[in-house]
């Protein structure tokens, strides 16, 4: 039973978590002042000049960054369309399944690769994509060329988001795993009644029951838009697949900390925060208007 004497103790428990969110996310906000500065290292945020929009409309300015921009978008629009398809279709599959320990091996061996970090799933790749890699060898023995795949622009954002998909898809599946099991077993029961057969039963019964999930999921997922995955492109990319891979991460990475324009870096860092809160706060209203989902 709820009670302010019990209050306190969850107040504890989220403290933690609020201290690391204060200090990690909120207090480094006061740096986005750079972003209308002229900012020098020597002279720290208080002593750098103040230059308003400048930086903004350098960076628009710039040729490369709607580039960027257009590889950040079809990336992390592809990884979240092709993740979320993924996670549902293997879910339904797994749901499907009747052999229960089967079924815990299965689900336990496709999530386990989220774990893995993409340093070390940079190198597998590279050498799975290498010139003389599994992949070539196996094109060559169907008679096709090998070809460069990490440096050929042509595939190398197809394979950022297939590898992004085949380390997410299982941890993912997760959620909408969990969202079947609450599902009323008595509708099965009454599609069995009605003669109904599996296919139907997953369309008329365990897609609309787990709609709301999907909703959710795919709300949270438009304010990840801009986030192409820096991790992942920092750890595969070259400036050979520029062209293709650039995204706004690694684009901030490379002009703030190696080329030293934090200011321009920190422009940015700013305007893609600005453009997911739009993202998501459209997101959110769509389902609420089309789903009728509401987080407050």
């Amino acid at each position: 039973m709820y009670s302010k004497k019990n209050a306190r103790y969850y107040h504890a428990m989220l403290l933690p978590g609020m201290v690391f969110l204060i200090v990690f996310s909120i207090v480094p906000m006061g740096g986005l002042v750079m972003a209308f500065q002229n900012f020098i290292p020597a002279k720290g945020i208080l002593g750098s000049q103040f230059i308003g929009l400048d930086n903004f409309k350098r960076l628009f300015l710039m040729p490369d960054f709607w580039q960027i921009l257009q590889n950040t978008l079809i990336i992390a629009v592809s990884k979240i369309i092709l993740g979320t398809l993924a996670a549902i279709i293997f879910a339904l599959l797994l749901n499907e399944c009747r052999n229960v320990l089967y079924k815990r091996v299965i689900q336990t061996v496709v999530y386990l690769p989220h774990f893995l970090s993409w340093v070390i799933l940079a190198v597998m790749f590279s050498n799975l994509f290498s010139y003389t890699g599994v992949v070539n060898q196996i094109v060559m023995s169907m008679g096709g060329e090998p070809t460069m795949f990490l440096i050929d622009n042509g595939w190398f954002r197809s394979i950022l988001i297939g590898t992004d998909v085949w380390k997410e898809f299982g941890y993912n599946a997760v959620i909408y795993v969990a969202a079947m099991t609450s599902i009323d077993p008595t509708l099965y029961e009454a599609g069995d009644i009605d003669g109904a057969n599996r296919w139907q039963k997953i369309v008329h019964i365990t897609l609309p029951a787990i709609l709301p999930t999907i909703v959710l999921m795919t709300t949270l997922n438009m304010g990840q838009v801009l986030n192409a995955g820096f991790d992942q492109v920092y750890n595969m990319y070259s400036p050979l697949v520029y062209r293709t891979g650039d995204i706004i991460d690694t684009y901030v990475y490379r002009t703030g900390l190696e080329n030293i324009q934090y200011s321009l870096a920190t422009a940015v860092g700013l305007f893609k925060s600005v453009i997911s809160f739009g993202l998501l706060a459209s997101a959110y209203k769509l389902a609420d208007k089309f789903c009728g989902y509401r987080i407050f």
